[in-house]
């Protein structure tokens, strides 16, 4: 984890004035592109992006700097992926809501295999890393408005984080470790959580209630900005450590579901749209955490 925030830090400390960049997304890869469960995305090293549901559902695409979508891999039957987050250069995890699993996928290889699996789960729908490898799954259950974490240790194992809660969605973890993000869809509610190494949560506080509009992915910056998609209001928000919304972000189309860092200073945006089956895309003011986790990745694998 030093050599990420090394690389958050250096962020941080040039991009302080930078005003924000854009006010309104514009189109990245082709409409009608993608199903209507259109999610994922996440960045490569070379700036390849991953989304799920490419054609049909069971699908991941894998969608050039230039937009151009193609097949990746086709998920296991019965299996329809949602949030994508990588873990090292050359491997990601996918929430599989349908298979009550986390996927794991091997970039060299191709192959897919089930990395964890829990019977408990409603419908793993987002996913959070740390730079050790924990990973935390969202899990709404839409029907009773109902949600819960789970966390899942490097190796595999899987234990309830932290029940009783609304239809949990978004979800990801602070520059430093130390917390843990995740919102309520039909609540409206944003939380924070002290996060311990071992992956332990406690201290649960709400940091902001949107009065209205829907919420999906969420994703932080280097400086713990949280970008928070607003699905069905067409729009992403977003929200200072401190709760407060600083900018938004109009989008094309309304109903936008997930967002990712990448890009070659780590502060292009990509986000996926449910309505318009494709991605949209636009300039952030800082470098996304997940872009400098694969620029520390990358570096790792070179020594």
């Amino acid at each position: 984890m030093t050599r990420i925030l090394t690389i958050l830090l250096s962020i941080a400390l040039l991009s302080p004035g930078i005003s924000w960049a854009q006010t309104r997304s514009k189109n990245f890869s082709n409409e009608g592109e993608f199903t209507s469960n259109c999610e994922g995305p996440a960045v490569d090293e070379d700036g390849n992006v991953y989304a799920v549901n490419f054609a049909r559902d069971g699908t991941i695409a894998q969608i050039s700097k230039k937009g151009n979508a193609s097949f990746f891999v086709t998920l296991p039957k019965g299996s329809t992926g949602n949030g994508i987050r990588f873990v090292d250069k050359n491997t990601f995890y996918v929430a599989d809501f349908t298979g009550h699993n986390i996927l794991k996928v091997d970039m060299i290889t191709r192959d897919v295999s089930v990395f964890a699996n829990e019977p408990k789960m409603n419908q793993p729908n987002d996913l959070a890393v740390t730079a050790t490898g924990h990973v935390f799954a969202s899990d709404p259950n839409w029907k009773d408005g109902t949600g819960q974490i789970w966390h899942v240790t490097p190796e595999g194992k899987v234990n309830l984080a932290f029940g009783n809660m609304g239809t949990t969605n978004g979800i990801d973890v602070s520059p430093d470790e130390k917390k843990l993000y995740v919102n309520e869809s039909v609540q409206r509610n944003v939380w924070v959580f002290d996060l311990a190494p071992d992956g332990t949560l406690s201290n649960k506080k709400l940091l902001h209630h949107f009065e209205d509009g829907g919420m999906d992915g969420m994703r932080c910056d280097a400086h713990g900005n949280l970008y928070i998609t607003r699905h069905g209001k067409g729009e992403v928000a977003v929200l200072s450590p401190e709760g407060k919304v600083i900018h938004t972000i109009q989008t094309i189309g309304k109903k936008v579901s997930n967002i990712c860092f990448g890009g070659k200073n780590g502060r292009t945006c990509y986000i996926t749209l449910q309505d318009r089956g494709c991605l949209e895309t636009f300039k952030a003011k800082a470098a996304g955490r997940e872009w400098a986790m694969m620029k520390a990745f990358t570096e790792n694998n070179k020594k």
